[in-house]
């Protein structure tokens, strides 16, 4: 994951602090909230690792054919994890 749980944690007490401090959100327990948002986004980012290693392991059987065509890495890791994405249905 790219976040530490530090990070996840901060993160998601901002938001519920910004969200009750302008009026749109109205919570009897912060923690409870807050603690609900950190395991959205820990979810989430787990989804995305996943992906990233569906496309490592893709291009891992297609190094070949990638050296013969001077395609760089990079740029066929972002073209595969958008196609595998769409094709998921996940939101990047």
């Amino acid at each position: 994951m790219r976040l530490t749980e530090n990070e996840i944690e901060f993160i998601s007490r901002k938001i519920v602090k910004t969200l009750v401090a302008e009026g749109k959100l109205e919570v009897d327990d912060p923690g409870r909230v807050t603690s609900g948002i950190m395991q959205v986004i820990t979810d989430e980012l787990r989804v995305e690792d996943a992906l990233n290693e569906e496309v490592r392991q893709t291009l891992l059987e297609h190094t070949q054919q990638m050296e013969r065509s001077d395609i760089t890495y990079s740029f066929m890791f972002n073209k595969v994890k958008r196609e595998l994405a769409k094709k998921k249905g996940i939101i990047l």
